[in-house]
């Protein structure tokens, strides 16, 4: 889940479009579905308020009968015991993460054959720390480096791109220099990090007006599941589903309508395989759904918290010159 991407810029034009040549639509659907299964992975960010305005007809799940106060109770209950069983103050104090993993792409229903390797960077926000005018605190960033091999003469992998998300912009790096990602792009990765987990504790539990529906037990990939909605006071909504036994989240799913098409489409991602890295449980497999066909998968190999990060990591500016040189 922490993931989660991560790590944030990929896939939506794929859907769109269908490209010349198969192979390199399969070698550009990698890197692009990737980086945005990546950048947030985030798979677990937030800051933007939920009111913000994903508005639909009607976000809000079906309520079950009966739904009261102690439903509302039932649910805070629930995603108080999520947190705790995601690390509890740790969780909710990180700092920064890294991590190296693989993830591919999916095109209606099948997967690409190409396999990237990437290494990740997030910046967390910090909503528990009070800024000052001499001390602001950085805001959040989020940095996918995609590894290619050096050669055939030489060992090792060497990063190529960089696409780096900050301050509501979308950031590609290589050695011809640096470009805007395209809006279509950067608006689904801030608009899944709006949805993230980590926006529904920092921001929207604390948002005016938002509404906290338990909604009973189902089995969700061969886990008994307890179903908590979350909506805000713009008909926005969030769905999550808990293991009822360990509480750490399985899927995330919301809808939104389709900028272009102004259909009604759905996000879900699924988190398996949860391991403790400095007491934080993280999701090492995180899925994809768009519409419920997949549409990307990421594996994490290694995963640090908190270690020193240089601010110019996340700098685009600071980033392209370095990467010119290699």
């Amino acid at each position: 889940m922490t993931y989660r991407g991560g790590i944030g810029l990929f896939f939506a034009r794929q859907r769109r479009a269908a490209l010349s040549s198969v192979q390199s639509l399969a070698l550009r659907t990698a890197y692009v579905v990737l980086a945005a299964s990546l950048l947030s992975t985030a798979a677990l960010h937030a800051q933007a308020a939920p009111d913000s305005a994903y508005a639909l007809p009607s976000a809000a799940p079906a309520a079950p009968a009966g739904t009261s106060s102690d439903s509302e109770a039932r649910g805070r209950a629930l995603l108080d015991q999520m947190v705790k069983a995601l690390g509890g103050e740790m969780w909710l104090n990180r700092v920064c993460m890294q991590a190296d993993g693989r993830g591919t792409s999916f095109f209606h229903g099948e997967p690409n054959p190409y396999i990237i390797e990437f290494h990740e960077a997030i910046r967390y926000d910090r909503p528990g720390v009070t800024p000052t005018a001499a001390t602001p605190p950085p805001p959040f960033a989020d940095r996918v480096g995609f590894l290619t091999d050096r050669g055939m003469l030489l060992p090792g992998k060497k990063i190529d791109v960089i696409q780096i998300m900050t301050a509501g912009h979308g950031y590609e790096i290589t050695f011809k220099g640096k470009t805007e990602l395209p809006k279509d792009q950067v608006e689904e990765y801030y608009r899944r990090r709006d949805h993230s987990v980590e926006s529904i504790i920092n921001n929207w539990l604390h948002a005016p007006g938002v509404m906290v529906v338990y909604e009973g037990q189902k089995l969700i990939d061969r886990h008994l599941t307890d179903q908590v909605s979350v909506l805000s006071a713009a008909n926005d909504a969030v769905t999550l589903w808990l293991d009822s036994a360990s509480h750490l989240p399985i899927r995330r799913t919301f809808q939104y309508r389709d900028p272009q098409f102004h259909d009604i489409d759905e996000e879900s991602e699924t988190y398996d395989d949860y391991h403790a890295f400095q007491g934080i449980n993280t999701a090492m497999t995180v899925t994809r759904y768009h519409n419920s066909d997949m549409s990307g998968q990421r594996y994490y190999t290694k995963v640090t918290y908190n270690e020193s990060l240089s601010p110019d990591l996340f700098n685009p500016d600071a980033v392209t010159p370095k990467l010119s040189k290699k």
